[in-house]
């Protein structure tokens, strides 16, 4: 399995609110957040991991090119400033040579457990052309909300509430190479943001099927860190 991770963000938030290291390298419970997500791609099998960082965060940058020749497998480094985390993900899509990939943002916090339990699904199935991880959890400020049909497929991708609505994305994509075709299409366009990306996927007629995770954290603000911490010690 192919594996991303989109760690181009200015962490901004966290950086106003008083936290030195930059995102990718604020630790939690002792390893960087950006280094728990490298754990765990490669325990779930991971044939090649691609990261992006910006090109400020020389610091990001150095701490990867350092663990590199430690990995059992590739690491793909991509450093350049874009406009959008839609962008961010057209530059590492360029590694994935069309095959099946499982992209995530630096900042999502999971059990490595449900992430295993995903990450074997989405690799058995044959018959859709994606498996987006969805959670339950609603504490984002600008949550994306997702509906399904009752086989767990994906309906629409929604900015705002509705009647029923039980689902936000989690920030994990498992996608094939038909969505690359997409992304092409949206980037020629002009299309920006994540979202507007993951509702042409639709448009597109591709078929998603939803993955419920129950609970995935968002680390934007410093308080959302000591969440994180204790919400990973419970796996």
């Amino acid at each position: 399995m192919n594996y991303a991770i989109i760690a181009a963000g200015e962490g901004s938030r966290l950086r106003n609110e008083g936290v030195a290291a930059p995102k990718p390298l604020v630790p939690l419970n002792g390893r960087p957040m950006i280094g728990r997500l490298i754990d765990i791609f490669i325990k779930c099998n991971a044939e090649t991991i691609s990261v992006i960082v910006n090109e400020q965060m020389t610091e990001v940058a150095d701490w990867l090119r350092a663990l590199a020749p430690k990995l059992p497998v590739e690491l793909k480094l991509v450093v350049k400033s874009t406009p959008s985390s839609m962008h961010s993900f057209y530059e590492v899509s360029r590694h994935f040579n069309g095959r099946k990939f499982i992209l995530t943002t630096v900042d999502t916090i999971f059990h490595e457990s449900d992430f295993r339990r995903y990450a074997e699904a989405f690799e058995a199935d044959d018959s859709d052309d994606g498996m987006m991880a969805l959670t339950t959890f609603i504490d984002d400020e600008k949550p994306l909300y997702v509906d399904v049909d009752s086989d767990m497929k994906i309906t629409a991708f929604c900015d705002s509430p509705f009647p029923g609505v039980k689902f936000i994305s989690g920030g994990i994509y498992g996608l094939d190479g038909k969505a690359l075709e997409v992304l092409d299409r949206c980037i020629s366009s002009g299309v920006s943001r994540m979202r507007n990306f993951q509702r042409a996927l639709v448009e597109s007629g591709l078929t998603l099927r939803a993955f419920d995770f129950g609970k995935i954290i968002d680390v934007d603000h410093q308080d959302d860190i000591a969440k994180a911490e204790q919400f990973i010690k419970q796996d």
